[in-house]
């Protein structure tokens, strides 16, 4: 997949695509089944497929303080639609600019312009231009375009925003089986107090990359993917009581890790099942005890790898 950031790096040597236009946060169901549309017409048609999307969400520059943290990173997001099967990805800085372009001039300038789209799939609360007065029953009437409607999943509608509330309740389980994907946080290891080595569970403490939407605090269950390999790890998210509180952190115990060092290193979190909520013990013997069954927990959630 080719990948283009911003409209005055690219030049378009095609004659023609297919094009889809979204924030794709989180490339959930809904989104995929967009995504596919568009990919399997550009094959039917012997074109290229081209996603257009926005470098961060739209609300960040419109209304911020309304602005929903997002499910995923771009590059996470990009990775996901070379796997399903997408030509070339546009992704466009959302700037004054552009929140100021007209529904006519974003066609004739990103759509017809830059992508070179002959039809175009959307869905169906996508609206572009100032004021979103780019409406999908304002695009079908000035350029062939599909318009697929809401995603449901056994009754339930598949959205960005219903998945974000299920991560931050916790309801991880959930929140996979809309994405379509385990939830995901990404950064660095960094040096924490070193607290769990002192009772026998060294952890790794993870430094976020971005602000993206963050569970509730507890614990869980999942995967940890780093250069040496993916190790089962029951993972603690919150402000650590047992051990006098602090600042929200990311720590994650790592099952049949070597014991190579991990700080500096670019990681992967996968959450994949909420164990219980952060609790406070009467002491330190407590703590490890309850850790011991955590881990016995994430065994029997988590395959073994």
């Amino acid at each position: 997949m080719q990948v283009q950031f911003g409209p005055n790096v690219m030049i378009a040597e095609w004659s023609a695509s297919v094009a889809c236009i979204g924030t794709f946060d989180g490339v959930h169901l809904g989104h995929r089944a967009v995504i596919s549309t568009a990919v399997q017409g550009a094959r039917s048609r012997e074109l290229p497929s081209v996603l257009l999307t926005f470098d961060r969400h739209p609300a960040t520059l419109i209304a911020p303080e309304r602005a929903p943290k997002p499910i995923s990173a771009v590059w996470d997001n990009l990775h996901l639609f070379e796997e399903l099967g997408v030509s070339v990805a546009i992704v466009l800085p959302f700037d004054e600019q552009l929140r100021q372009m007209t529904a006519a001039g974003f066609l004739r300038t990103i759509l017809r312009g830059l992508a070179k789209a002959e039809l175009l799939v959307v869905g169906h609360d996508f609206a572009m231009g100032h004021d979103r007065e780019g409406s999908t029953e304002w695009l079908s009437s000035h350029m062939p375009t599909i318009v697929l409607p809401p995603f449901e999943l056994e009754g339930r509608r598949v959205s960005s925003s219903e998945i974000r509330a299920d991560i931050q309740q916790g309801r991880v389980e959930e929140a996979a089986r809309l994405l379509g994907k385990p939830f995901a946080i990404t950064g660095v290891v960094s040096p924490g107090k070193r607290l769990g080595r002192t009772i026998g569970f060294p952890t790794a403490n993870l430094a976020r990359a971005f602000d993206q939407v963050m569970p509730g605090d507890g614990v869980y269950a999942g995967r940890l993917a780093c250069s040496s390999g993916v190790y089962r790890a029951a993972v603690g998210i919150g402000v650590r009581p047992a051990v006098g509180g602090g600042p929200r952190t990311i720590e994650a115990f790592l099952i049949d890790y070597p014991g190579d060092s991990l700080y500096g290193q670019s990681v992967r979190l996968e959450l994949l099942a909420r164990l219980r909520s952060e609790q406070d013990f009467p002491s330190l013997d407590a703590l490890r005890s309850q850790i011991q069954q955590d881990v016995e927990q994430t065994k029997q959630a988590v395959p073994s790898l």
